[in-house]
């Protein structure tokens, strides 16, 4: 007798198996393994004792009354909010330009863009801190040889200011993502559409405006998830160019989860209950985007 064949559904869970079975191991175990720690007090003495006393939500209560954590944050939405509109801006921009094939350099800009996200991020951070830096850094001798500075400037170590170089540094590394997004999106656009806009007599803003806008919709949605998410864990640049510095003042959360958690006193339990809201924050803001793009599409 013929064995009967498993449906679809069953198929498709009996071929994923495999795949959720590591994802969990991987991802879900480290987290859920997280959160129980943020519900005791761990130290390097607890961790090496392997006693851990519960102490429920003592350690989210620590945090919400710590100063510092709230900087942090804020911090953090600040870096997340001017770096996640650059990204965006500066990369729809280049992908029009590069999409336009009557650019002499296009096609090679299209493979020089990919050099800054190939570098990595702890190496981008040390490569800018030279750049910056107060009495070598190549930004200063050039403005100073352009007459723009008459004295060098402490990027670094002005409050005001370290914060913007570091989103500069992380800037220049993330935008080639956006980019190649954004160019595939231009090149998934039927070319008839322009034609027939241009033969109705519209201009190339009307054409952006009311053409590519529109269809590049989606695209940007996944991108703005996707940067938005990435921004909210920043950390290489921070570690390699500032380490929080000067003062406070480029705290973010998830360096603050660092210093928290594996600087003295060692706080583990405290560092997890950061990346815990942390990780509810992106979670909350991924799913104010996802519905906020669906309804737009719905309506589109």
């Amino acid at each position: 007798m013929r064995a009967r064949e498993p449906g679809a559904g069953a198929l498709a869970l009996l071929l994923n198996l495999p795949a959720s079975l590591v994802l969990l191991l991987v991802l879900a175990w480290p987290v859920l393994y997280a959160g129980w720690l943020s519900l005791h007090e761990v130290s390097l003495r607890q961790l090496r004792t392997g006693e851990m006393p519960f102490t429920g939500l003592a350690n989210y209560a620590r945090l919400f009354r710590d100063d510092v954590f709230w900087l942090a944050l804020q911090h953090t939405l600040v870096f997340v909010g001017i770096s996640v509109a650059l990204e965006v801006t500066i990369g729809l921009a280049v992908a029009l330009v590069i999409e336009d094939d009557r650019v002499a350099l296009a096609r090679v800009t299209r493979v020089l863009l990919l050099v800054p996200w190939g570098v990595p991020p702890v190496v981008n951070g040390l490569l800018w801190s030279f750049i910056f830096n107060a009495q070598y850094g190549y930004l200063n001798r050039a403005l100073l040889a352009l007459g723009v500075l008459r004295e060098p400037v402490n990027w670094l170590g002005d409050p005001t200011l370290a914060m913007g170089a570091v989103i500069v540094a992380y800037v220049w590394r993330t935008t080639p993502f956006n980019i190649l997004l954004y160019h595939a999106g231009l090149r998934g656009i039927p070319p008839e559409y322009y034609e027939a806009a241009s033969v109705d007599g519209a201009s190339g803003w009307r054409g952006f405006w009311h053409i590519t806008l529109p269809l590049l919709r989606p695209v940007i949605a996944v991108s703005l998830i996707l940067r938005t998410a990435f921004g909210f864990m920043v950390f290489d640049e921070i570690f390699a160019i500032t380490q929080g510095g000067p003062g406070n003042a480029t705290w973010v959360a998830a360096w603050y989860t660092y210093r928290t958690a594996f600087q003295p006193p060692f706080n583990v339990g405290l560092g997890a209950a950061s990346a815990w809201v942390l990780a509810l924050i992106l979670a909350l803001t991924g799913l104010a985007y996802a519905r906020l793009v669906g309804r737009r599409l719905e309506t589109a």
